[in-house]
């Protein structure tokens, strides 16, 4: 391809990257506590706004966002930013009315808080293997594809090294900081993506003479094919500028969008693990309203610097990103469903000048490393906590933290193999990819969270059978998507109705209802949750001073009074008591969790390991690079820390400015939506 090779300056801005992202995952290595649960899965939870908030955005704008929203766009024009807009919504329901529930409740991971709010691990298990297939067919894939896209149209590098190279620098930034630096780094990585990106939106408007000079070439953006044959494929849609679209428009339905996608995204903005546990690392609920706040601002950008300029790329290079013939797309891009996903790096090759391509290949590979970081870091933090500690009830911190890291190995696995699906899928619009496998699987996810959150007699039997029903309902189609494949233009929609008359969000919207009732009958019809059970582990009850069984069995075995396990001025057991704690912990042989818990926080370095010999020092040299080697003052001070957060408190004037923001961010945000949907 031409242009594809880089300059020296192109090389440099990578270079300079590249050592930007290494000194921040040293930085973590240095500041964070990574010898306990706590201090490598969230961060100690001491992160302020900022960060939470970059990392928020950052996790979220991944290469398949670059890629897909860019070729969502030239495809079908900006109907898919409603996704970006919801996101806005959304991840303020984090903020508000599910994160002071999961930060009171005092839990690790999501399906952590599931055994706490209804007790027995089968549901735990279940979300926490849903969420890991989520991952693999949603995420890692995708971002391995996306990434490996972007390389291969502007490097010609073979396919596979380049994500091998990719998986070793990212996989260095994730084992050894653990979601400390994750979370540096994608503050980093965020503050470069909106930089480059915005960089290239305002070259590509200038291009085209601006949004006004882009409404009128766009319509006439058609690939020379489609101009010498009777087909209408390829044309541009006639509502290209509209947002939210008619009922049984094929890209964007109001109807089936609003109340169909938005349970979807609520799975993915307000209850999956990969969001949560960033906004769970905020030294306090103040500031994990803040990132959510800083977040949803952030999500506005999209449509601006990566939609528009890829409908640009469109009206640019039509003959190549609006293809419609399977020949010549697939000796464009290889890909028989179409190449609008080239659209983003074929804008970046063609527009930005030799010295800039190299910072633009720093934002590409920003956007593919903080997705992936903060990936494995939740895969790892859910295999370990929910999965896997349930499997070894005697595991160890060292056992559990190397588990975890080898498990994302297996994902990956998985991932690539899965890869060749994506590209022959949905027409080539990878965004769109996303959005159909998550109305398979998420409703039923959003359904029970909302449930168990909102609704104190929700039941365990009620919940886990109607996920049960939701899974077989979804997999169904799901299986029948991939069967029977999305007909190319100009062939005839021989699929089952099911698949060529129900449009995935409608699927979605039925879905998610079907679950809820399901599972608000079988309640009815089953024993209520025992009341202790709701002890801050429901919305409505997430100030009581109660105490949760859970916490009071924790009680029994740390010599902390049970009436105050919800007050923050209990105290620290004894450090002499320490090893005693834990024989006679494992003496009891008592079948709870949450006595691994406190035999993995309290857990000291063996004393041979501190021998003063060149064998001990490479040992403890590897456990601290690792994050095997624990402070136990600072492991005190963290689980003192976690205490205090339980408790809600914010400041009065904090709060107030949180909540006039959050009414800003609303009212700014239905504008966007009418503005934009109510276009010719």
């Amino acid at each position: 391809m031409a242009g594809s090779s880089l300059a020296a300056g192109d090389i440099v801005a990578i270079c300079l990257y590249f050592a930007a992202v290494i000194a921040a995952g040293i930085y973590s290595l240095c500041r964070s506590n990574r010898g306990t649960v706590s201090g490598y899965f969230l961060a100690g939870r001491f992160m302020t706004w900022l960060p939470v908030g970059a990392s928020l955005f950052a996790s979220n704008i991944g290469s398949e966002h670059f890629i897909g929203l860019a070729g969502s766009g030239a495809a079908s024009g900006i109907g898919v930013g409603a996704f970006e807009f919801n996101a806005c919504i959304l991840v303020q329901m984090m903020g508000w009315l599910f994160l002071p529930v999961f930060i009171a409740s005092g839990v690790h991971t999501l399906p952590e808080y599931m055994k706490k709010r209804f007790h027995g691990n089968r549901i735990r298990i279940y979300l926490a293997c849903l969420s890991i297939l989520l991952y693999v067919f949603t995420k890692i894939s995708v971002n391995l594809y996306s990434g490996a896209l972007f390389i291969q149209q502007s490097l010609g590098w073979n396919l596979y090294l380049s994500i091998l190279l990719l998986l070793v620098l990212t996989a260095l930034c994730t084992v050894t900081g653990g979601l400390a630096a994750v979370i540096y780094t994608d503050t980093l990585q965020a503050f470069v993506m909106v930089a480059g990106a915005s960089v290239l939106a305002v070259m590509s408007f200038l291009k085209v003479g601006g949004y006004q000079g882009l409404r009128e070439q766009y319509p006439l953006a058609i690939a020379n094919e489609t101009l010498y044959s009777n087909s209408t494929c390829g044309l541009p849609s006639e509502k290209a500028f509209t947002m939210l679209r008619g009922l049984t428009d094929p890209d964007m339905p109001w109807l089936g969008f609003l109340l169909g996608q938005t349970p979807a995204s609520i799975w993915y903005w307000s209850t999956d693990q990969m969001m949560v546990q960033r906004a769970l690392a905020a030294k306090s609920l103040s500031h994990a309203q803040g990132g959510c706040l800083l977040c949803g601002y952030l999500k506005m950008l999209p449509l601006f610097i990566i939609i528009m300029p890829g409908m640009i790329s469109r009206v640019l290079y039509p003959n190549e990103v609006a293809c419609s013939d399977p020949q010549t797309c697939y000796e464009v891009c290889q890909s028989t469903s179409g190449c609008s996903n080239i659209a983003y790096p074929k804008l970046v090759l063609g527009i930005m000048p030799q010295g800039l391509r190299g910072i633009m290949m720093a934002v590409m590979l920003a956007a593919l490393m903080s997705d992936l970081t903060s990936i494995f870091n939740s895969a790892s933090t859910l295999i370990t906590m929910d999965i896997y500690r349930h499997i070894r009830k005697k595991a160890k911190n060292r056992e559990l933290m190397i588990v975890g890291r080898l498990f994302v190995l297996v994902m990956v696995g998985i991932s690539i193999v899965w890869i060749p699906v994506i590209q022959e899928f949905q027409g080539g619009q990878l965004f769109i990819y996303i959005q159909v496998i998550s109305a398979h699987l998420a409703p039923p996810i959003a359904a029970v969270y909302l449930l168990a959150i909102l609704w104190k007699r929700a039941t365990e039997k009620g919940v886990f059978w109607g996920l049960m029903i939701g899974l077989v309902i979804g997999l169904t189609r799901m299986v029948l998507e991939f069967v029977y494949k999305e007909p190319l233009c100009g062939e005839p929609d021989t699929r089952p109705l099911i698949l060529s008359q129900v449009h995935y969000m409608y699927f979605a919207l039925g879905l998610f209802w079907v679950v809820g009732a399901t599972m608000v009958v079988i309640s009815l019809l089953t024993a209520p949750t025992p009341n202790d059970r709701l002890i801050r582990t429901t919305f409505w009850t997430r100030y009581d001073k109660g105490v949760h069984p859970d916490d009071r069995l924790l009680a029994d075995y740390t010599g902390v009074n049970a009436d105050k396990v919800g007050d923050t001025s209990e105290n620290e057991p004894p450090q002499s008591s320490q090893h005693h704690l834990i024989e006679k912990i494992e003496m009891d042989k008592i079948n709870l969790e949450d006595k691994e818990t406190i035999a993995n926080e309290i857990e000291t370095e063996d004393v041979e390991i501190r021998e003063r010999s060149l064998r001990g020092y490479c040992v403890r040299g590897f456990n601290w690079f690792c994050g095997f080697e624990s402070d136990p003052e600072k492991a005190a001070e963290f689980e003192a820390h976690l205490k205090g957060l339980t408790a809600l408190k914010q400041d009065p004037r904090a709060k107030k400015a949180l909540v006039t923001m959050l009414v800003f961010i609303s009212i700014l945000t239905a504008f966007l939506y009418g503005f934009f949907s109510a276009g010719s």
